[in-house]
């Protein structure tokens, strides 16, 4: 009886000595240690200072266009996120937004007068599918290129932004298109209007982020496009179908374009033939600075939202500054760079 008290009491012991041995402290494990968190921490920063610079700033017109503006940026990046993930790119998500967009309002100017005028809501929806069908081509494009005939992410990307762009210009002849017909109303209300003072936009965000995270955290597919920016011939050998994920995420970063596309057709009321132009920059950047590692394997959609929003806050700070709107390119540039930085020398300072 002795012996086993005895016993008893230097396994507690020996547990009470050495509870803390491979611990590392709570800023250093999980979310905390993350990159995610500390652009967090820079946008609750600024937001202060911006606050504090400008009495503009946390106006209710200005709050909500720094909402609605970041949302079409943040709805893209999540889709970018996922191709960054499996270690891809793609640079041609600002001209899909502007094909999609430009394909829905055509179409609805086309079906206006038709038959389908007479079926409620008929025309509208027509017009967002052939939007968002558009999209999918440009994404299924994109994935077989890349995944079927093994051409380079970025180059294949390249040259579809290429001729995405073009093809937005020919079909307009550089004029931007208004959508028209019974539905426009309804499909203002859809792409602009406010849900409990909340712009739909952000609600859209918000909802598309949760199921990312479901999908990415909690599925099969989830963990394949993890395991595919880890190591992809290891992630075959596991008997993953790495030419399916590839051409899946591709298919939704052009969806989720093509979807912030249409959105902003509510928004400007017109679909112009240079609508997103340069996006390409701003949404990589955002995913960037969020967490994604451009080699693979590390993301996520909190990221995507954070850094699509901290690139707004900043652009949108120095609007209120008078400051030339060209500068803003060069802040992006410059976020970029800092933000892969700060990723290098965080990884380094935790490698033991």
């Amino acid at each position: 009886m002795n012996d086993v008290s005895h016993v008893s009491g230097v396994q507690a012991a020996d547990t009470g000595d050495f509870a803390n041995v491979g611990r590392t402290q709570w800023w250093r494990r999980g979310f905390f240690a993350s990159q995610t968190a500390y652009v967090a921490v820079a946008l609750i920063v600024i937001m202060v200072i911006m606050s504090v610079l400008s009495s503009a700033f946390l106006s209710p017109g200005n709050l909500a266009n720094v909402a609605k503006n970041f949302s079409f940026v943040g709805i893209v990046t999540l889709g970018v996120t996922l191709v960054i993930i499996t270690g891809g790119i793609d640079l041609s998500v600002g001209s899909t937004m502007a094909l999609s967009a430009i394909t829905c309002a055509i179409v609805m100017q086309k079906v206006s007068g038709t038959g389908l005028d007479a079926v409620p809501l008929a025309g509208m929806i027509v017009s967002i599918l052939c939007g968002l069908g558009v999209a999918l081509l440009i994404g299924l494009s994109n994935g077989l290129l890349i995944a079927k005939v093994g051409l380079s992410p970025f180059v294949t990307t390249l040259g579809m932004l290429s001729i995405v762009r073009g093809l937005a210009y020919a079909v307009t002849e550089g004029r931007g298109q208004a959508p028209t017909g019974p539905d426009v109303n309804t499909f203002y209300e859809l792409t602009d209007g406010n849900l409990a003072g909340v712009p739909v936009a952000v609600i859209y965000l918000l909802v598309l982020a949760a199921i990312l995270s479901l999908v990415l955290h909690h599925t099969a597919f989830g963990r394949h496009v993890f395991a595919l920016g880890g190591n992809e011939k290891a992630a075959a050998l596991t008997g993953i179908s790495v030419d399916r994920v590839k051409i899946a995420v591709y298919v939704l970063s052009s969806l989720s374009a093509g979807f912030a596309g249409i959105l902003m057709v509510g928004w400007l009321g017109s679909a112009p033939a240079n609508l997103a132009t340069g996006y390409e920059l701003t949404i990589i950047a955002a995913a960037v600075i969020g967490g994604a590692n451009l080699t693979g394997g590390v993301g996520g959609p909190a990221g995507a939202v954070i850094g699509a929003l901290l690139i707004e806050v900043i652009r949108n700070g120095l609007v209120l500054a008078g400051i030339n709107a060209y500068w803003q390119i060069v802040l992006v540039g410059g976020i970029i760079i800092l933000a892969v930085l700060v990723d290098r020398l965080r990884t380094l300072r935790m490698t033991p």
